[in-house]
């Protein structure tokens, strides 16, 4: 996967999320169970899910992972079913921090990071929109985000620091950010240093007090990818939608 980042205005930025959430949409077929993601860039997804909806008549089901994308998508008019309810859904499309050649992901930008796990393991493929900033050779640039219980949170966070190379911080410092399931976001600077995402995924998950860690491995299946040039979709040829 090749590697190009522009200068971009913030105008640029947007339109080029847009774009990329647009084009998601035509991977949507009549019927389908789909998992709506959460963030700036799948915003546009949905508000173009909820126009086809109203005026191509498009008939799906949706499950939301966030409060946020609940309530877009409600006020589209786009129906919302528990994930208990839906089953195996037929695609998950959401955003992503960071996406690196295998086509593993940062995600958690957002904070709905937990959320967005359980959905995406209950699919059948997962598509992530995004514009080409998003693309690294190696994870970490973006800060990892990690949800942990707020019972002693300072001392989960101590030992996540134990490993990572830069600040390991509390989302919202004092008056800090409450993500839906009722947990702290902390944002840890790994720098681009995270070769082995399973393995350090792994390592964070065996720390008593976290919740879910903001590494996506292995089950990201295609990018929709808007750059200045247009839009282009990488698919991964290991992935389940080929």
């Amino acid at each position: 996967m090749s590697i190009f980042l522009l200068p971009l205005h913030v105008s640029d930025v947007e339109a080029l999320k847009q774009q990329a959430g647009i084009a998601a949409c035509d991977f949507v077929r009549e019927g389908m169970k789909i998992g709506l993601g959460t963030g700036s860039t799948v915003r546009y997804t949905v508000l173009e899910l909820g126009r086809r909806m109203q005026e191509e008549g498009l008939s799906i089901v949706g499950v939301p992972t966030s409060e946020a994308t609940r309530e877009l998508a409600e006020s589209l008019g786009i129906p919302l079913v528990p994930l208990v309810e839906a089953g195996v859904l037929d695609i998950v499309i959401d955003g992503a921090d960071e996406f690196d050649p295998d086509y593993n992901l940062i995600k958690g930008g957002g904070g709905a990071l937990t959320r967005e796990k359980i959905v995406v393991q209950s699919s059948r493929g997962m598509l992530v929109v995004a514009d080409d900033r998003k693309q690294v050779d190696v994870l970490g640039a973006f800060d990892l985000p990690i949800e942990v219980l707020p019972f002693e949170w300072q001392r989960t966070a101590d030992r996540v620091a134990e490993i990572c190379p830069g600040a390991v911080v509390r989302r919202g410092g004092d008056e800090p950010i409450i993500t839906d399931n009722g947990g702290y976001i902390l944002d840890c600077s790994f720098g681009p240093t995270i070769a082995n995402p399973r393995e350090l995924e792994k390592f964070l998950l065996d720390i008593a007090g976290v919740v879910q860690v903001g590494l996506f491995v292995g089950i990201c299946d295609a990018v929709v990818m808007a750059a200045s040039g247009g839009v282009v979709t990488l698919v991964n040829q290991g992935g389940r939608l080929i």
